[in-house]
C-alpha cells in the first residue's frame, strides 16, 4: 500500500488554465457518459416541460386567453424559460452527491487543475438544457405551436435561454456546496425557485395580479427573459426586455461565482 501511494503521482502545484479547461472538459465528457448510462437522470427535464405544457394550455388556457391556440403561443416562450431555470437545480445536488460518496477524494489525488470537476460539471449541465428545450419545442410543435419569427431570432432565442441557464446555475452550485446532503440542497433550491418562476409573467399577464405581485413580476428575470424570448419568437419588442435580463444574468453571476468557487474550495 505505501508504494502504490509513492508511486501515484502528486497534482502538480501549477497547471495552464488551457490544460485545466481541458481537464473540465474531459470531466464534463465523464458527467455526459454517466447520463447516458443512466438516462433517468434525465427525467426532469423531458417529462416536466411536458406536463407543464399539456397541463397549463388545457386546463387553464382557454380561461386565461379565451383558445388554448392563443394561450400556447403566449406560454411556450415562458415555460422554457421556467424549465431551464427548474433544470439548474440538477448541478449542485449531483455536486453535493460527488462529495458525500467521496468521489472528490479521487479527484484530489489526480494530476488535474481543482476547479475541473466544478468546471466539468457545469459544462456537462449544458446537455441537459438542450434535451429540455428540444423536448419542449417538439411537443409544443406537435399541439400546434408557431415560431412566427426568423429562424435566426430563433437560434438566438435557443441560446439566450441556454446562457440564462448557466448564468444561474452558479447558485445552485453554492448551495449545493454548502448544504450537507443531496436532499437539503434540493429542498432549499426549490423554496427559491417555485415562488420566482410562478410569481412571474410565464403563465398570465402581471396586469392581472395584485400591486405588490405586479411590482416584483414586472422586473423579475423570469419576466424579462420570457418576454425577451416572445419577442424573438412570436414577434414584439426585444431590446427593453433583453437588456433587463441580460443585467440580471450578470448580477447572477457575478454574486453567485464567487460565492460557489470559496464554498466548493472550502468542502473540497
Amino acid at each position: 500500500m505505501t508504494t502504490l501511494a509513492l508511486d501515484r503521482p502528486a497534482p502538480p502545484r501549477h497547471i495552464s488554465p488551457a490544460k485545466g479547461f481541458q481537464h473540465a472538459l474531459s470531466l464534463a465528457w465523464r458527467g455526459i457518459l454517466k447520463i447516458r448510462k443512466n438516462p433517468e437522470q434525465l427525467a426532469d427535464v423531458t417529462l416536466m416541460p411536458i406536463i407543464f405544457l399539456v397541463m397549463f394550455v388545457y386546463l387553464f388556457g382557454g380561461a386565461l386567453s379565451g383558445s388554448t391556440d392563443a394561450y400556447l403561443q403566449l406560454v411556450v416562450p415562458g415555460i422554457i424559460v421556467m424549465n431551464i431555470l427548474q433544470a439548474c437545480l440538477t448541478v449542485g445536488t449531483n455536486l453535493n452527491t460527488d462529495i458525500t460518496k467521496g468521489v472528490f477524494d479521487r479527484f484530489r489525488s489526480m494530476p488535474i487543475a481543482r476547479s475541473a470537476p466544478l468546471i466539468g460539471a457545469v459544462l456537462a449541465d449544458v446537455v441537459r438544457y438542450v434535451v429540455c428545450l428540444t423536448v419542449l419545442m417538439v411537443v409544443a410543435t406537435i399541439m400546434g405551436y408557431r415560431i412566427a419569427t426568423s429562424p435566426g431570432e430563433f437560434v438566438v432565442a435557443i441560446l439566450l435561454a441556454l446562457a440564462f441557464g448557466l448564468c444561474f446555475c452558479w447558485g445552485s452550485v453554492f448551495v449545493g456546496m454548502v448544504m450537507k446532503s443531496p436532499g437539503a440542497a434540493q429542498a432549499l433550491m426549490f423554496v427559491f425557485i417555485m415562488p420566482l418562476t410562478f410569481g412571474s409573467n410565464v403563465f398570465v399577464q402581471t396586469s392581472t395580479m395584485p400591486g405588490w405581485l405586479r411590482a416584483w413580476a414586472d422586473i423579475s428575470p423570469v419576466s424579462l427573459m420570457a418576454n425577451a424570448l416572445r419577442g424573438l419568437m412570436n414577434g414584439g419588442p426585444v431590446a427593453g426586455p433583453l437588456a433587463g435580463a441580460l443585467a440580471w444574468m450578470a448580477g447572477a453571476v457575478v454574486v453567485f461565482f464567487p460565492l460557489a468557487t470559496w464554498a466548493y474550495r472550502r468542502r473540497v
